[in-house]
């Protein structure tokens, strides 16, 4: 990785003495379920901002549909779930954090419980599903196919009642700010610069900042995330010289609503738990041709295996069959999945549902301990944004809600215990930065986010190649050339860079794992090297890119 991605530290020039200051113990970047666990761990030992890039509920964790895994059933053992994880993790999972997180899962399930959010229930007892990659039914879920939404809303309303908690909507984050009397990339992190469509920009300054605002799908075409997920957190964390671990590894969810010129929306793995089966145009039920475990494979298997049967049949999609739910069985277990369909026309109850794969959840991120804390002091991260081991190179289905409570509580306690016992009297240092004018041609940022997105469909997609990764990387260090050389102003332009940033780090990460394992499948290295079980991490330092 060289030119504009290691040059630019800051994406727009700034002098602290002329913005205005804000000032707080704990700030807290991102809204989804990680960030408001995490504010309100934190807002126990002093202030907090949660400061949000649109509104609270424009999150991958509100969008959520499967729901919780934790080990609920005595039928059921934390071991099986820790198996279960390591397994489809396939060797980048880190057992001590696994064991961790599954061994906590129950404990903040009953809180949520207790905080308000209604788990469905059957004969007095919880209602568990099974998904992908499970040996046992264990998937705790909410409103049928809206758990994340019910979390979302339970979180956020405790977070408004709190007096210690300031939410900042539609607050764009440009940039992490470091004290550059600590050194260079890699320093002290003190706060954030921001943009507000009625304030201008900003500077929040914070003995702790949390960032919880992961979320990548919009680099690429297929996606099942909102408009918000443009791998800010990531850009960020790479121009302030934070390490970032495993962001080669993009999981793709197998089955998304097709519809031929509408959005991708999500049919929840569970939709398979309750016996969904996959069938091609003939209604041949090829999956049990690929995995043992058939429809209920890990989402790479299902999602490659997908991949491999429409270029065998030559189609577009394939289908998911649930015809034998019952359309008012299907409508009461997933309502939101049967407005969707009825949407377009297509009733559950009688008709296939047409089904292909998207862009879903990354995996990488800010590289973390055990309790939230990053290689750049005063920086936290946890949820999608943070690089936990947790997942290894693959996630468990549902494994990502229960992980955004535990880490956002532990990332909470450190940030606000940390944030308590720092002098308050911790100075202020000035800041002025200046990028250096373009005289280049102004390219159409509309053309540029979209092109990427399609160019990392093509090429840093399900099945990759080297080849294919090298001129991606040729592509977008071109369009960085144009893009990364320029000052913008307004929040479109700065997602386009960040965009870019986190495509050239996630290709170039790709491109020197030269092995299949998980969600990473090349073609040209179809095999798994016992010599890659390891994870990437890489920073930023001054005009170099260091690779461990």
């Amino acid at each position: 990785m060289n030119g504009p991605y290691l040059k630019r530290r800051y994406l727009v020039g700034f002098d602290s003495r002329r913005l205005g200051h804000i000032f707080t113990d704990v700030l807290v970047l991102g809204s989804g379920v990680a960030g408001m666990r995490a504010a309100l761990e934190a807002s126990q030992y002093g202030e907090v901002i949660l400061a949000t890039k649109a509104d609270v509920e424009d999150s991958n964790s509100y969008l959520a549909q499967g729901g919780l895994a934790a080990v609920m059933d005595p039928d059921d053992s934390v071991d099986s779930h820790i198996a279960d994880t390591l397994a489809t993790g396939t060797g980048l999972s880190d057992e001590s954090v696994v064991r961790h997180v599954i061994s906590e899962a129950p404990r903040h399930i009953r809180e949520m419980a207790q905080w308000g959010v209604a788990f469905d229930t059957s004969g007095g007892q919880l209602s568990l599903g099974r998904e992908g990659g499970h040996s046992c039914c264990r998937i705790v879920h909410a409103n049928g196919d809206s758990t994340g939404r019910a979390m979302v809303e339970v979180l956020s309303e405790r977070c408004r009642r709190s007096e210690r908690i300031k939410i900042f909507n539609q607050c764009f984050v440009i940039d992490l700010v470091t004290d550059p009397a600590a050194g260079g990339p890699g320093s002290r992190c003190i706060g954030v610069l921001t943009c507000h469509p009625r304030y201008g920009l900003q500077l929040i300054l914070a003995r702790r900042t949390i960032l919880a605002a992961g979320g990548a799908g919009m680099l690429w075409r297929e996606t099942t995330n909102p408009r918000v997920t443009t791998g800010d957190a990531l850009a960020m964390c790479f121009r302030a010289g934070a390490v970032l671990g495993d962001l080669e590894m993009m999981q793709f969810h197998p089955t998304t609503l097709y519809v031929a010129g509408a959005t991708r929306s999500l049919i929840s793995e569970a939709v398979r738990g309750e016996g969904g089966k996959l069938v091609d145009r003939d209604g041949h039920r090829f999956m049990p041709d690929y995995h043992p475990m058939a429809d209920l494979a890990p989402r790479d298997v299902v999602s490659r295996a997908i991949l491999d049967h429409l270029a065998k049949t030559n189609g577009t999609h394939v289908f998911l069959d649930v015809r034998h739910i019952g359309a008012a069985a299907f409508a009461a277990r997933f309502p939101d999945i049967d407005r969707c369909c009825r949407a377009f026309g297509i009733d559950p109850g009688a008709d296939l549902l047409p089904v292909h794969p998207a862009a879903h959840y990354h995996i990488g991120g800010a590289a973390v301990d055990i309790d939230g804390r990053t290689s750049l002091d005063g920086l936290l991260a946890c949820g999608e944004g943070a690089c936990s081991m947790l997942h290894g190179a693959n996630r468990l289905a549902s494994n990502s809600l229960i992980e955004a409570l535990v880490f956002g509580q532990s990332c909470g306690e450190a940030a606000g215990r940390e944030a308590a016992d720092s002098s308050a009297a911790e100075s202020v240092p000035r800041i002025e930065w200046q990028n250096p004018p373009s005289e280049r041609t102004e390219l159409d940022l509309a053309d540029i986010r979209n092109s990427l997105r399609s160019v990392m469909w093509r090429n840093v997609g399900i099945a990759r190649r080297g080849e294919r990764l090298a001129e991606t990387i040729d592509i977008v260090a071109f369009w960085g050339r144009y893009m990364l050389d320029k000052e913008f102003n307004a929040p479109a332009s700065w997602e386009v860079q960040n965009m870019l940033t986190a495509a050239y780090g996630i290709s170039e990460c790709a491109l020197r794992r030269t092995e299949t394992r998980g969600v990473h499948y090349r073609e040209d290295f179809p095999q798994t090297d016992d010599n890659w079980r390891r994870h990437q991490l890489v920073r930023r330092t001054d005009h170099q890119l260091v690779v461990q």
